[in-house]
């Protein structure tokens, strides 16, 4: 009994995992801004491009890691009320070893309608930006100011199991403080989620 339990810990473990804040420091500025990446609109675009007047939401996504489901509704609030304060969006799929199944460029179309975005969802060829930002879970959030210089990194709140349980809306608290001039109650949380599915 002890062995069965211990296996299904094991195997928890390798889908979902619990990381401390990535190592792209607060304060960096926007790395590999104007590599092109192909959007779900069928147009190659850059994280430049989707950056507006007050700064840019970056979020690493996907279409298949039960966190990132279990968000969406967090997900598409957070991602209007960045847009109706003027901050650019973009989703960025690096699930490069999924390409031919659940993370398929056709897939993160169907996703993409399905979930009603009205951003963009682009797909990160090769892990490029990924690692760029050393990033390796879904959903991570990355918030840049107007100048580009990063102000916050991690979850979209503290509870991603469990909507009812929020008590802290990180990424939500980093916006409305970042488009008012005030400091970022909290600049760097730990993200939770699956990890990124790179080629190996």
């Amino acid at each position: 009994m002890k062995k069965h339990i211990f296996f299904l810990l094991l195997i928890a473990a390798a889908a979902v995992s619990f990381r401390l804040p990535g190592y792209l420091d607060i304060g960096a500025k926007l790395p590999k801004a104007d590599i092109k990446m192909k959007d779900i609109s069928g147009k190659e675009v850059s994280m430049n491009d989707a950056k507006k007047a007050n700064g840019l939401l970056v979020m690493f996504s996907c279409n298949t890691c039960p966190y990132v489901v279990r968000n969406q509704d967090r997900t598409r609030a957070i991602c209007q009320f960045a847009q109706k304060n003027n901050v650019g969006v973009i989703l960025i799929n690096s699930n490069e070893a999924a390409r031919t199944g659940g993370d398929s460029y056709e897939a993160m179309q169907t996703y993409a309608r399905q979930q009603s975005y009205k951003w963009l969802y682009v797909v990160d060829k090769d892990n490029q930006v990924a690692d760029a930002f050393n990033a390796d879970r879904t959903p991570e959030c990355y918030l840049f100011d107007k100048s580009g210089t990063l102000v916050y990194k991690g979850a979209i709140d503290d509870n991603p199991g469990n909507a009812g349980g929020v008590k802290d809306k990180y990424l939500h608290a980093a916006i409305q403080a970042m488009v008012t001039g005030k400091p970022v109650p909290n600049p760097s949380t730990a993200s939770v989620g699956c990890g990124i599915k790179r080629k190996m």
